[in-house]
């Protein structure tokens, strides 16, 4: 199933000071969503930034009905620029607000996402008082739920603020960071979740806080970045360790310098490296591998290793 995304960037607008890098920030964002990074295909995206056009509240409308009305593996909608609230709710700004008539609602937005037949949904906002979507006290109770394959991850804070700076949006610049390569997982996996959690680290007490919102029962990937270790050798944990609980017995010829050289055991101990690289395995009894090796004394995983033992005897790598 398609994988699609609409990329929204707007600097300037009739009814507000303009702003520097949100054009800039859709294009970093539409660049890394196109390709994972071996350069395959990942999402079909629309971009639309000013000055090359307007965004006027009608091409916004027209194209955000058109990513959420249409079934697909992933639907994620992208923007930056201003928001607002007043009386009347929560706003994304168009080329062409006006008082009173300031763009496309926040409220708009979810119910085309709670509708779609999309089967996940995302949302990722780059604009002050972003976290005010999705909101009860601006919407009311009934229409702030979420609906099941919908996640939401802002930039700030209901009553916050947004801050750009010469590189354009900081949380764009995260978000960048993130996809790729600084939320990925061992897998190289890069998921809403994963995202938040370094936006989240990477903004301090006092600065603008990042919002996530989410009703899944799965996580899907955005993006696929190069795997902490490969995969193939991922897989092999069920082979070196029978059980979860297993511990694998060392002795100095697994250690490349051991004479007479073992290459069996020389290759088994550089996958057991790589574990331990990635805090999948620990020695038992001594700090470094090559002294496990050296002393003979035995390897296990650790509760992370455990989980990719399931998930590797389980077929699921």
């Amino acid at each position: 199933m398609d994988r699609r995304a609409l990329i929204i960037g707007i600097n300037n607008t009739t009814h507000a000071v303009p702003l520097r890098g949100c054009a800039f920030d859709a294009r970093r964002i539409d660049k890394v969503l196109k390709r994972h990074h071996d350069k395959a295909r990942n999402f079909d995206t629309l971009l639309l930034t000013d000055p090359q056009q307007k965004v006027t509240k009608s091409l916004f409308r027209d194209h955000l009905n058109k990513l959420f009305n249409r079934d697909a593996a992933v639907a994620l909608f992208y923007f930056a620029g201003h928001g607002i609230i007043n009386q009347s709710g929560a706003y994304l700004m168009t080329s062409d607000a006006r008082q009173h008539d300031e763009g496309v609602s926040m409220e708009e937005i979810t119910g085309l996402a709670n509708k779609s037949p999309a089967r996940e949904k995302i949302i990722l906002l780059d604009c002050c008082h972003s976290g005010a979507i999705g909101s009860s006290s601006i919407l009311g109770d009934d229409k702030s739920h979420l609906a099941k394959g919908v996640s939401i991850i802002t930039a700030s804070q209901r009553e916050e603020p947004a801050v750009e700076n010469s590189n354009g949006g900081i949380f764009t610049t995260l978000l960048c960071d993130a996809l790729e390569g600084g939320a990925s997982d061992i897998r190289g996996n890069v998921t809403p979740s994963s995202i938040y959690t370094y936006v989240d680290e990477a903004m301090g007490a006092w600065d603008q806080r990042p919002m996530f919102k989410t009703n899944v029962s799965r996580l899907t990937y955005l993006r696929k970045c190069p795997p902490a270790v490969d995969l193939e050798i991922l897989r092999k944990i069920p082979d070196y360790f029978s059980d979860p609980e297993a511990e694998y017995p060392l002795d100095p010829s697994y250690e490349p310098t051991a004479e007479p050289p073992d290459a069996e055991h020389e290759k088994i101990f550089g996958h057991l490296q790589k574990y331990r690289a990635v805090n999948l395995v620990k020695p038992v009894g001594e700090e470094h591998m090559y002294y496990a090796a050296m002393h003979s004394k035995p390897c296990r995983l650790t509760p992370l290793g455990r989980q990719y033992w399931r998930l590797a005897k389980e077929g699921k790598i």
